[in-house]
């Protein structure tokens, strides 16, 4: 028999302790797309790089409230068209993906605003979340872990005894629930000038971490 084997001196209970917690986001994330077309590949790409540079410092310009800053794919590609018996270059068009983490909503929604009025200029988003080492993942683990014991004590004072010793707790999972589409807005437009539209009023969406444990503890002998 091994050591941690249950026996009648030493009962064992199991039990899992669980956690959902809501708590406000720390962080939103956007995707901006920056366009550009020319008749040849030289236009096509100054007037990107242009605007990507644009782009880059509007962004750069709310110092604290942007936490990252990252550019993703570039591509630029031609635009066929039928020519006669053959095909032509019709066009030019390329494209950069920008993505920006910030933790000020208030300037987030003003910031989105102003890259939606420039132009050939998308914005995709926000995408709420929490920063990997946010507290209210271990608020979540803490509160499945007092579940977990008072589960435990429930269940050996239904047996008229009480805990003697942990033995075992493992972690079976602990994760914040991806909703990427759920609260976002998808804005790909161009104002007249900035000065003519307001900030956006975004909603920042509740974000739910949950934590689940499994224990095994000994029991103080039960008269039964």
């Amino acid at each position: 028999m091994t050591p941690d084997a249950p026996t009648p001196e030493a009962p064992h209970v199991a039990v899992r302790g669980e956690a959902r917690i809501e708590v406000d986001p720390e962080i939103a994330r956007i995707g901006v797309t920056v366009s550009a077309r020319g008749t040849d590949r030289t236009t096509a790409l100054a007037d990107l790089t242009r605007r990507n540079s644009d782009v880059l410092t509007l962004i750069k310009s709310y110092g604290e409230a942007l936490e990252k800053l990252e550019t993703g794919a570039f591509s630029i590609s031609p635009e066929l068209g039928r020519h006669g018996r053959g095909e032509r270059i019709r066009a030019y068009h390329g494209r950069v993906h920008l993505t920006a983490e910030l933790n000020d909503f208030t300037a987030l929604g003003e910031l989105t605003t102003r890259l939606a009025d420039l132009d050939l200029t998308q914005v995709d988003g926000p995408w709420w979340g929490l920063r990997p080492d946010s507290p209210a993942h271990g608020d979540a683990r803490r509160t499945a872990v007092g579940e977990a014991v008072q589960r435990a004590r429930e269940y050996a004072a239904a047996l008229g005894t009480t805990l003697a010793a942990l033995i075992e707790l493992s972690d079976t999972g602990l994760a914040q629930p991806p909703n990427p589409l759920a609260g976002t807005t998808r804005m790909a437009f161009a104002a007249e000038t900035a000065d003519t539209t307001p900030p956006l009023d975004l909603e920042p969406q509740r974000q739910t971490v949950t934590a689940e444990v499994t224990a095994r503890f000994t029991m103080h002998p039960p008269t039964l």
